[in-house]
């Protein structure tokens, strides 16, 4: 049985002589919430707009579900929601108008399904409001029960939260998870709000100048941006023997300049007592961690690359 959900090889979408993705290999499990990072610019919009069949890759193949020939993928693709960019909604109709005028298009049958998604996105009690009175966070609630008429395995994300209030935010938020609980919904989402993308992440992907330059997992991320004691001493390697005969300290590691980085739980006064006790000097010796924001910026070197 196949894993994944999307897998991409190679990917690249060329426009005039700019190359917006370059060879982009992708691969989203079932189940995912995948956190798609990267500037404005850097090919997120383009690459979602490729899997969704919005637009026809230069090079390279895409995979959904296990299929990757053409007519599969049409076929496919009726397993995905979108939204991309600002949702299309006609202002003069209430919610529910909309919806089953996007029913009806779309060929879906029964009404059953826009009661599902009024009701998952919070928009049950708005019947009469014409939409051109919703608040932004309303209007992309909306844009997201759109996405969901058809029951789609796969939902593909693009700046949803774009312009929302703290409040709008979690609303979102507390809808995807939900989705991804309950229904075990795949999703693709793309956010420059970092701190945002951590709190429903399980999977991350960096894509910078059409690049993906990076795909981690959340648990892969909170081991390498855990906090942790940044110790600068003499002779690293002897200081580190130190440190796990006298007090029982084995995750570390040594890097250059003589810096120990100890994972552990660590008590900062015992360990400087301990070193004094061997005439140790320390130079540099304080708790460190890093968020994704500063992750992602050593990733791409903190350049701007709009």
């Amino acid at each position: 049985m196949n894993e994944y959900a999307v897998r991409s090889n190679n990917v690249t979408k060329i426009y005039g002589k700019h190359k917006v993705l370059d060879h982009v290999c992708m691969n989203i499990k079932k189940g995912d919430i995948y956190g798609f990072i990267g500037k404005n610019g850097a090919g997120k919009t383009t690459m979602i707009r490729v899997l969704a069949g919005l637009a026809i890759p230069d090079e390279g193949q895409v995979e959904l579900f296990g299929y990757n020939e053409e007519k599969e993928l049409t076929k496919e693709r009726r397993r995905i929601g979108t939204l991309i960019e600002s949702p299309a909604i006609y202002l003069n109709m209430t919610a529910r108008e909309n919806l089953e005028l996007i029913k009806i298009q779309r060929g879906i049958p029964g009404t059953k399904c826009i009661d599902e998604a009024l009701n998952l996105v919070g928009l049950e009690d708005d019947n009469k409001k014409k939409t051109k009175n919703f608040s932004l966070g309303m209007k992309q609630r909306l844009g997201i029960a759109m996405a969901l008429l058809s029951n789609p395995e796969l939902l593909l994300l693009d700046e949803p939260t774009n312009g929302l209030d703290p409040i709008g935010i979690k609303e979102i938020r507390e809808i995807l998870i939900k989705l991804n609980r309950e229904r075990g919904t795949t999703i693709l989402i793309s956010s420059h709000i970092l701190s945002e993308l951590t709190q429903i992440s399980n999977r991350y992907g960096f894509i910078n100048n059409g690049k993906l330059i990076k795909e981690m997992t959340a648990v892969e991320f909170s081991n390498k941006c855990k906090t942790y004691l940044h110790l600068k001493v003499r002779n690293a390697s002897d200081v580190s023997i130190i440190l796990e005969n006298e007090i029982g300290i084995k995750d570390y590691e040594i890097f250059p300049d003589d810096i120990i980085k100890i994972y552990d739980e660590f008590d900062s006064e015992k360990i400087t007592l301990t070193l004094a006790k061997h005439n140790i000097g320390i130079k540099e010796i304080l708790p460190m961690g890093e968020a994704l924001e500063d992750y992602f910026t050593k990733l791409v070197g903190g350049k701007d690359n709009e």
